[in-house]
């Protein structure tokens, strides 16, 4: 069955992006406004000159208010062994901020910023700009920092499950 503008309704597009498979970042910050980390899929390149990234993040929670108050964020790409992090990132357990960090070890880089120190790599970013869009705020960093890129299956998610992507080697 096709879907006509008049006909899509959040349910719908929900369902249908569930099966957009993405790879699972925790996106954290920390300066004046406090330490915050939330598990998300949507995270792209924008540039690579200057090398910047574009996170979304949802404005439901006002604690989110704390990427743009510091003015800071990472992005740590996870690997399938970071599962537990990414779940309880995601709310799952319903733990507090410092439950949530105590589930991983941290280092930073430029910024400050919580950089995991098991993600497959991370970027450090200072804010460029960020605009409010429907239920996010798109939010487009400047990367100043990265760390090494670490061996590991990427984590992805897909119809509201978590996978592993295994690497292939060539034939």
């Amino acid at each position: 069955m096709l879907l006509t503008h008049a006909e899509i309704d959040r349910a719908a597009f929900r369902e249908a992006m569930s099966h957009f498979a993405a790879a699972v970042s925790l996106v954290t910050t920390d300066g004046p406004a406090g330490r915050r980390g939330v598990t998300v899929t949507s995270v792209c390149s924008v540039s690579d000159d200057p090398a910047t990234l574009l996170v979304c993040l949802n404005r439901s929670s006002a604690a989110n208010a704390r990427f743009a108050e510091n003015g800071v964020f990472a992005v740590n790409v996870l690997a399938d062994r970071s599962e537990p992090v990414a779940r309880a990132f995601a709310g799952e357990g319903k733990l507090d901020l410092d439950q949530r960090f105590a589930s991983g070890r941290w280092t930073t880089l430029e910024t400050g910023a919580p950089i995991l120190e098991d993600s497959i790599v991370s970027f450090d970013c200072r804010i460029l700009e960020s605009r409010t869009v429907a239920t996010h705020q798109v939010t487009i960093g400047q990367v100043v920092g990265l760390s090494v890129p670490r061996a590991g299956h990427s984590l992805l998610y897909r119809a509201r499950r978590y996978h592993a992507l295994q690497h292939l080697e060539p034939e």
